[in-house]
């Protein structure tokens, strides 16, 4: 039995909604799919990939402006450049923004610029950072550790909620294993556990558990078949031109193609993926600054 007062189920209907605006929650009927590039490269490209997206429909954008890089000497984002890249195009097509907070003097800045704060699989861990996240008045998506154990997990997220935030999203994308022909090992029995042993919803992270396009699309789908409460995926408009991650990501056409696929998988499990196509855009057109 794992020891979690507070992320534990306390009966089989205990389901918590978590909120990402008034209209997109987590843990409902209607599924959550977040999409968009690994990182934030320029304004163009984020307005590109969130009026592409909005007709899919993509509920939520995804997009890194603080990158935790194996190599010292890759690219590790735009900082507050980019999140105030995010914050335009969050305000210009009214689409939420989600993005990776790596330490604790990054919260107030990503807060005053993102819809929800996501916690990277190498900070599953960060116990003073979750501390300080259970403070914030935003939701956190909480993505599982590289090798962490179920219960490892759902301790990390006890740590956010018995300091303060309730707002909890748990994120599978795969464990590490020896077979390297995937870059993860997705564990959609852990979906499926967590969504009995907690109430918090819980999504897939479909492109980091594979490593490979080709093979998003069929790992999304049986992720949506086996409980999951949405989906993080990364697209790009030129995905072969990415600055990180660029072999998973889909093309925005082909993210559109996914979410369309997905609805009679949704259907078949009880839940349903929106059909609000383009709410989120509007009609007034860019001006750029000089």
């Amino acid at each position: 039995m794992i020891n979690a007062k507070l992320a534990a189920q306390s009966h089989p209907n205990h389901q918590t909604i978590v909120k990402l605006s008034d209209t997109i929650a987590f843990g409902g009927e209607e599924l959550v799919i977040i999409g968009g590039p690994c990182t934030v490269e320029s304004l163009e490209q984020m307005e590109t990939v969130a009026q592409r997206l909005s007709s899919a429909p993509v509920q939520a954008l995804r997009g890194g402006v603080y990158k935790p890089r194996t190599s010292p000497y890759a690219f590790q984002g735009m900082a507050e450049a980019g999140l105030e890249i995010l914050a335009r195009v969050r305000s210009l097509y009214n689409i939420p923004v989600v993005t990776e907070v790596m330490s604790i003097s990054q919260i107030e800045v990503i807060a005053a610029h993102a819809d929800m704060l996501q916690v990277g699989s190498r900070n599953m861990q960060n116990f003073d950072l979750l501390k300080a996240l259970g403070q914030v008045d935003k939701p956190i998506l909480l993505k599982r550790g590289l090798a962490a154990t179920i219960e490892e997990f759902v301790m990390a997220a006890e740590y956010i909620l018995s300091h303060g935030n309730q707002n909890v999203v748990l994120c599978e994308r795969g464990i590490r294993s020896f077979d390297n022909y995937t870059r993860n090992v997705l564990d959609l029995g852990a979906v499926a556990a967590l969504k009995q042993i907690t109430h918090l919803p819980v999504i897939v992270d479909p492109s980091h558990a594979v490593g490979k396009r080709e093979l998003v699309a069929p790992v999304a789908k049986a992720s949506v078949a086996c409980g999951a409460d949405g989906l993080i995926i990364e697209c790009h408009p030129e995905p072969e031109k990415s600055v990180s991650d660029a072999r998973q990501a889909l093309s925005l056409e082909d993210m559109v193609n996914l979410v369309d696929t997905l609805k009679p998988v949704a259907s078949a499990v009880g839940r349903r993926i929106s059909e609000n196509k383009g709410v989120g855009v509007k009609p007034a057109p860019i001006c750029y600054a000089a």
